[in-house]
């Protein structure tokens, strides 16, 4: 097997673990709903970052901060939403643009908890998860 042939399926085998993996999410996520479990549950599915929207030679693709996607189900996201937008090619994102600290405020809000008063104290100084930013992102909660 050659090195170009390996790439070629080890790339075959992350896109169908990628896909198993979003099959396994909406089943999951249909057994909550049939189970009246899901408006309880919050299920997220996401990484770090994303990937760019171009192969660099064949090296694969990199490493992407700028525009990349999660989604969020049950327990007060508003279905079927869907929130922000890259530029068409997927290189950065242009509009309704969410922090991470947006991200986390509006997952605290979802568990019950306002993020501007949940801290912990910490060489004298009260610290909070989402830093002295984050908004809740509104337009998606139920």
């Amino acid at each position: 097997m050659t090195y170009a042939t390996s790439v070629r399926t080890a790339r075959r085998a992350a896109s169908f673990a990628a896909f198993l993996i979003l099959v396994a999410g909406a089943s999951g996520c249909s057994k909550l709903k049939a189970r009246d479990l899901l408006k309880d549950t919050l299920v997220i599915w996401g990484g770090e970052f994303g990937r760019t929207p171009t192969a660099e030679g064949n090296d694969g693709r990199e490493h992407h901060p700028f525009g990349f996607s999660m989604w969020l189900a049950g327990g007060g996201i508003k279905g079927g939403t869907v929130y922000g937008e890259t530029d068409e090619i997927g290189g950065a994102a242009i509009k309704d643009k969410v922090h991470v600290h947006d991200l986390h405020a509006t997952i605290l809000r979802c568990l019950g908890f306002d993020h501007t008063k949940l801290t912990y104290r910490f060489n004298g100084r009260d610290f909070r998860l989402t830093d002295v930013a984050g908004n809740v992102v509104s337009p998606i909660l139920a």
